[in-house]
């Protein structure tokens, strides 16, 4: 069935989203200091954006009008903006103080959003993953984040594959990452896979200035429906990225992998039972706070692997049932969020802390994100 897309603006309307408030719950929201971190989630039916502490205390939230997925977080701005979910028709942009209200991004009539964001060229511009449906190829969506700017869309890079998910700013703050699923969908189908025999997933490199393509590195073609979909960066600056499998069910493929501009493509099984386990699905890829141990989960699997960045050997488990977000915590380790309810802190050496109970009332979706700080809004916004 086709997504009606005017449906989704209609709510968003309804909602006020081109300018709301936003409820600030906590006194010491927007402060600099303790950790603060970025969630999608379904609470009492409803789909919402929260800020967090590390405690799992709601410190702001933000109503969406649909299904949200992933951020792209402006720590030195004090502002985020979320998207929606696969096929995404929404993003909306927000001060992580409360300061001022939600903005709509305007998404073209043929592109809709992957779900991932980054912003670049210190904040004044952000790129978005979406895909240009009709013409049947993955492009980077490129928006007005300044002062002023309101987010209006002025452009386009060509991500150099089809299906990009995850986009990310490399350490050099010049250089684009982007993981090309390599799956060719259209709205009209939902999520079908129009192509899985023809796939070719890859990383693609661009530059943030012009957009020019700067490297692109494609899996062994016998690894073609390996689709590449999230990334995280360690510390030695590596690119690590988690991989869904869309070929035979009884296949067991490596799903983890390492790359280093200029080398291959590095995959990593880890040990036989523990990929089993994974049921061929990563849902998201973080480091730790020293950026030396990578978390991928397995919302699926219900477990989240734990790998040395430098050599890539297998770590360890910890079990979660539904267990997709995960990110930093302070002290070392991670929390991991669950589609449960639940939050917990974790690390590789099998230390497990409740932080949140499960709920029947309560739904943490795929990425859980940790904003570095807190600060006064560089870009406030402009109705």
């Amino acid at each position: 069935m086709a997504i009606d897309r005017r449906r989704f603006l209609a709510l968003g309307a309804a909602l006020g989203l081109a300018h709301i408030p936003g409820a600030v719950l906590a006194a010491d929201a927007g402060r600099a200091g303790g950790a603060r971190y970025l969630s999608a989630r379904k609470r009492g039916g409803r789909d919402e954006t929260a800020l967090l502490d590390e405690s799992g205390r709601d410190l702001r939230v933000v109503p969406m009008p649909a299904r949200g997925h992933s951020f792209a977080i402006d720590a030195a701005g004090g502002r985020a903006v979320v998207f929606g979910r696969q096929p995404g028709f929404f993003a909306l942009g927000f001060d992580l103080d409360g300061a001022a209200g939600p903005i709509a991004l305007d998404l073209p009539e043929n592109r809709h959003f992957f779900g991932h964001g980054a912003f670049f060229d210190d904040g004044r511009l952000l790129a978005a993953t979406e895909n240009d449906f009709d013409g049947g190829r993955g492009v980077l969506g490129i928006y007005d984040a300044s002062a002023g700017g309101a987010y209006r869309r002025v452009g386009e890079f060509d991500c150099g594959g089809i299906g990009p998910h995850e986009v990310l700013l490399l350490p050099d703050g010049k250089t684009l990452c982007v993981a090309n699923g390599g799956i060719l969908t259209h709205p009209d189908y939902g999520k079908l896979e129009l192509n899985l025999d023809t796939m070719r997933p890859s990383l693609a490199y661009l530059d943030a200035a012009s957009g020019k393509l700067l490297e692109r590195v494609e899996l062994d073609p016998a690894l073609h429906r390996l689709s590449i979909r999230h990334l995280a960066v360690a510390a030695d600056g590596a690119v690590w990225f988690g991989c869904q499998y869309m070929g035979p069910a009884g296949d067991r493929p490596a799903l983890v992998g390492r790359h280093r501009r200029g080398q291959a493509l590095e995959l990593f099984p880890g040990p036989g039972d523990a990929l089993r386990q994974m049921r061929n699905y990563i849902g998201s890829v973080a480091v730790d706070a020293a950026g030396a141990v990578v978390a991928t989960s397995s919302p699926v699997g219900g477990q989240v692997m734990y790998w040395d960045a430098a050599s890539g050997r297998s770590l360890g488990v910890t079990a979660v049932a539904d267990g997709c977000g995960v990110a930093p915590a302070s002290a070392g380790g991670f929390l991991v969020s669950s589609g449960l309810g639940a939050m917990l802190r974790a690390d590789a050496g099998g230390q497990e802390r409740p932080v949140l109970p499960a709920s029947s009332d309560l739904s943490w979706d795929n990425h859980f994100r940790r904003v570095p700080g807190v600060v006064a809004s560089r870009y406030p916004y402009k109705a």
